[in-house]
């Protein structure tokens, strides 16, 4: 942000306030961790906690009643569909939770640009208003990529109902499921920036969405290229890293044969130290993918509406109408309705004063491109 003497501070100095390049974009999302670790992983905690045991509670019980005592290493070995269907469940679960928060650290990365600090509560009452529109906007968010992916393969699925030549479900199959895959992953990238426009801009479902078209338009290839860097170390060290020691307490104490005498609460108490894993492993990887998300949302706004410009105008307008008497006249600076602007005087809310700063410019013509827009910047 800027000064009011023109100088530039950063988000503790972490995270340059000017269009960021995909490796600042990366570091910012877990300088954002490390600076504000009660909002960003309070908030992941509780969410990861939702997803990881509702995922555990399905696996419980998705198995069947033949199986229950027998979730063990062996057991999943031989249930490959069952496995993958959990897994998918599981994937679907979590990519709802990163939009979500994604969202909720719009206003976490703002207000640490302002300087403002960032409790857990003043993060909550950020989001508290526009939750629900948020919800609606990561259910968007998430479905309609898969309703992407599953369209063109309903001819695979027609085919196999009806027991039809075998040569037109493969075919059906090599063209329907890599172009769902396809389409699956543009739809993402083109509606993931909504999430933080609902809570910045409060905007509705379908303004949101409609922003995040018009932010992702033109810098698709972009946008995907960080978020595919983004999912690679979320999964190394989600999948990896942070559960190897879960794993082997597993190994460990529980074995492969666990539960395969009958032993209901071996299995049990394996599959709660596998959720227990889980859900530290995603509570620190989580935010991860969300910031690069709401990061990416403010690097677009800023090379396509020049944001970091008009904040930093805001910001010395508003530090020069808050600084002493007016030059000249001896009097204080007055309000919005001509009243000296003393203690009390002012009475509006700072969460509107700030959110009004992200309001999206209104639309009009220019003489040329922003500088970001030209590609000189990275």
């Amino acid at each position: 942000m800027a000064t009011p003497d023109g100088t530039d501070t950063a988000l503790a100095g972490e995270i340059p306030f000017r269009p960021l390049s995909i490796a600042e974009i990366l570091d910012g999302a877990i300088a954002c961790i490390r600076l504000y670790p009660r909002a960003v992983l309070g908030t992941s905690l509780l969410m990861t906690t939702v997803v990881q045991v509702a995922g555990s509670v399905a696996a419980y019980y998705f198995v069947g009643r033949t199986a229950r005592d027998e979730v063990t290493p062996s057991w999943v070995v031989r249930s490959v569909g069952t496995q993958f269907t959990l897994g998918a469940f599981g994937l679907v679960l979590s990519a709802f939770a990163i939009v979500l928060l994604a969202g909720m650290l719009g206003p976490v990365i703002g207000r640490g640009l302002y300087g403002q600090p960032v409790p857990l509560r003043r993060a909550w009452r950020d989001t508290r208003p526009r939750l629900w529109r948020l919800v609606g906007t990561a259910l968007v968010v998430t479905l309609v990529p898969l309703l992407g992916l599953a369209v063109p393969t309903l001819p695979f699925a027609a085919f196999v109902a009806v027991d039809a030549p075998a040569g037109a479900g493969v075919l059906s199959a090599v063209i329907g499921f890599p172009l769902g895959a396809v389409l699956m992953v543009w739809l993402y990238v083109l509606l993931v920036l909504a999430a933080p426009a609902v809570v910045l801009e409060r905007q509705s479902v379908g303004g949101a969405l409609k922003r995040a078209y018009a932010l992702s338009r033109g810098r698709w290839w972009r946008t995907f290229g960080t978020c595919l860097l983004a999912i690679l170390v979320t999964v190394f060290m989600g999948f990896f890293a942070l559960r190897i020691p879960f794993l082997l307490v597993e190994l460990i104490f529980f074995g492969g044969d666990a539960g395969a005498d009958g032993q209901g609460n071996e299995a049990l108490f394996a599959l709660a130290v596998d959720t227990v894993g889980r859900i530290v492993s995603w509570t620190v990887v989580l935010p991860f993918d969300a910031g690069v998300i709401a990061l990416l949302y403010l690097d677009r706004r800023m090379r396509r509406e020049g944001l970091d410009l008009e904040l930093r105008t805001r910001a010395v307008e508003r530090a020069a109408a808050r600084t002493g008497p007016v030059a000249g006249t001896g009097r204080a600076p007055e309000g919005e309705n001509g009243e000296a602007r003393g203690e009390g005087a002012d009475r509006r809310d700072p969460d509107d004063e700030f959110f009004e700063t992200w309001e999206p410019p209104a639309p009009r013509h220019r003489a040329g491109p922003l500088p970001y827009e030209t590609g000189a910047m990275p």
